[in-house]
């Protein structure tokens, strides 16, 4: 998908991207995340989705889908998509957009992107988990047209744990 007027790009996230995506991803998490949990858990979920090994034996599957929107050549957001376990939903298991490019559309873009590649696929639901504290990411989900369906909390190891919101948009 590219927006010509703006030099917006998405694309599928190639091998030669994974390091910067996971520099991008080190960048906007320790900007965004502090406060919502602590540094420690942020380190060790930062290394537990974004190590380069994680994000290429993800990259060879073919039920999940990284794509990274670029701005002139610049990566400035980027998702992951797969299928889940309920033959009908896909799961956006990551949706992350530069701190200096939010509230400019690149999610909402990255949102219709895999919303055209789950009704591709045949799933009627898209959902994804979000910290029930980022009060700003589940506003702009809901202005996406998602909404909370259940609270769960999840152990992560280590002692983590995550405490979301599963919300869902209906295709």
């Amino acid at each position: 998908m590219t927006n010509e007027s703006q030099r917006i790009v998405i694309r599928p996230l190639a091998a030669a991207d994974v390091v910067a995506i996971g520099e991008l991803a080190r960048e906007i998490w320790h900007a965004h995340y502090p406060g919502i949990v602590t540094v420690a858990q942020i380190e060790y979920m930062l290394a537990e989705r974004y190590s380069p090994d994680v994000m290429l034996g993800e990259l060879r599957r073919d039920d999940v889908w990284w794509d990274v929107l670029s701005e002139a050549g610049v990566p400035r957001a980027f998702s992951s998509l797969h299928l889940g376990e309920n033959p009908v939903e896909v799961k956006l298991d990551k949706l992350y957009v530069h701190q200096a490019c939010q509230r400019r559309g690149f999610g909402a873009l990255l949102i219709e992107h895999n919303a055209i590649r789950a009704r591709a696929l045949g799933r009627a639901r898209m959902i994804l988990a979000v910290n029930k504290r980022n009060v700003n990411a589940i506003a702009a989900y809901e202005k996406a047209g998602f909404s909370i369906e259940q609270a769960v909390v999840k152990e992560i190891g280590e002692g983590f744990v995550m405490d979301d919101y599963i919300m869902v948009y209906t295709l």
